[in-house]
């Protein structure tokens, strides 16, 4: 279970069908709702909708603890529990943390670090990742990442692998393969264009593979040492890293996948005041990112990232303008043709999930001529996430959305380097580690074939 409805909670007002992308929430109105797991992509949109609570002020004590066990979530947690709701894995990463034989490792998505403060009482989309670096080393891991690292990196493969595409005649279009709930609807209803997807893996798991690996090497540990915690604005997250095929490192690529409200509960549970807290920064050398492998968190952002080192690989020149804004936007299916060189590369952003199934039958039936289509299953991509903190008014939703974006944007335009190919982690992982993108080690640790019903 990654998603489930409390059928003891639910009151079957079906605000959450109405949002499923998948459409996997089934039952009348009035009466308690149950999700079709054939069909769910475990995408936590219910988990944000869903407005069915226990609490102690309205149920009393005795039933919020039992709701509170049964979903194995901190003792210290006093806020109200909603039907709809997604596993909690913190007493798996307590119990990494007090194991002297485990050298624990985490990972940070991008859209964490513009969301996680609205836990603590922080404005809308306030940028924190000092303060979230710093939550983390007091939390007690010994490794404190960064998963716009591994972002970068999948640019560095992703990339690669469409120019290839592009030039050596291969399956077009390409897909964007970084979100899991994306992946798990192909599988689930158009498994037959699964050659169309990019074979490289998610941040989250490019990060897993290398953290067993090249980055066991770096502090003297093996792959078995290493206990891997990724910090995520989806839920999905969870269902990912337990894919079978998620192995190639020789061992379990990422752990366990925690939300951004996971976090900010074991911050509150630990006693951290996160007032209080310095900017610190993410340990080396895989702390070090660009802006582009920030703009993950956004749809359009995965596109954007990529045309930026893409344009690069073609021509041999940096990108004109570094802001390739005609793939930003926030809703629907937006095309773009950009100029590489003598190429007009013709590209598609899918902005939600809903909106998908329009697009691969057009394909289907030879009327889409792209070249490269970015989907997100989320609203506006993962500062929407199903495990983002929880939005009670639907008010509050666009308004944090649109916060939760410009931070985003704000950070990409004032870091140093902004295309991933120029990040100086990147390069010692490649001179030190692959050698190049797409190599046959690098295909090995951080390409996948997915396991299609």
């Amino acid at each position: 279970m990654i998603v489930a409805i409390d059928q003891n909670i639910c009151t079957g007002c079906r605000e959450c069908a109405e949002v499923c992308p998948a459409f996997a929430i089934e039952g009348d109105q009035g009466k308690p709702q149950t999700i079709n797991t054939d069909r769910c992509v475990m995408c936590g949109q219910c988990v944000q909708k869903c407005k069915s609570y226990v609490s102690i002020l309205t149920h009393g004590k005795e039933a919020y603890e039992k709701v509170k066990k049964e979903r194995n979530i901190p003792d210290s947690v006093t806020e109200p529990l909603f039907a709809a709701y997604p596993v909690c894995n913190l007493d798996k990463v307590k119990a990494a943390l007090a194991d002297p034989n485990k050298f624990t490792v985490v990972q940070c998505a991008p859209a964490v670090r513009v969301a996680i403060g609205e836990d603590f009482g922080d404005e809308l989309g306030k940028l924190t990742p000092g303060k979230l670096a710093a939550a983390l080393r007091r939390i007690g891991f010994d490794r404190i990442y960064d998963t716009n690292f591994p972002a970068d990196v999948t640019i560095m493969e992703e990339g690669t692998e469409l120019v290839k595409r592009v030039t050596e005649g291969g399956v077009l279009p390409m897909f964007t393969s970084c979100c899991p709930a994306w992946v798990k609807y192909m599988e689930n209803n158009y498994p037959e264009i699964k050659d169309h997807l990019s074979t490289a893996k998610s941040p989250q798991q490019i990060g897993g593979a290398i953290f067993k690996t090249f980055g066991a090497e770096i502090d003297g540990k093996t792959g078995a040492d290493i206990y891997s915690v990724s910090v995520m604005p989806c839920t999905c997250k969870a269902f990912e890293c337990e894919r079978p095929e998620m192995k190639d490192s020789g061992y379990r690529d990422v752990d366990v996948a925690i939300t951004t409200r996971d976090l900010a509960w074991l911050i509150k549970d630990l006693g951290i005041d996160w007032a209080s807290l310095p900017e610190e920064e993410f340990d080396q050398p895989f702390g070090i990112y660009t802006g582009a492998g920030t703009i993950f968190g956004v749809t359009g952002g995965v596109m954007e990232a990529a045309l930026r080192t893409g344009y690069e690989l073609v021509t041999g020149q940096p990108i004109p303008n570094v802001d390739v804004t005609p793939v930003r936007g926030t809703e629907g299916f937006r095309k773009a043709v950009i100029k590489i060189g003598d190429l007009e590369l013709k590209v598609g952003v899918v902005t939600g999930l809903k909106n998908v199934a329009p697009v691969i039958e057009a394909m289907k039936a030879g009327t889409l001529d792209l070249h490269f289509i970015e989907v997100m299953t989320c609203p506006e991509g993962c500062v929407s996430g199903g495990g983002q903190p929880k939005l009670l008014m639907d008010a509050d939703r666009a308004e944090a959305y649109a916060a939760r974006r410009e931070a985003t944007f704000v950070h990409d335009r004032e870091l140093p380097l902004r295309k991933s190919h120029e990040s100086p982690a990147v390069k010692k992982l490649y001179d030190e580690f692959l050698e190049e993108p797409n190599s046959h080690l690098a295909h090995h640790l951080l390409h996948t074939s997915y396991c299609i019903k």
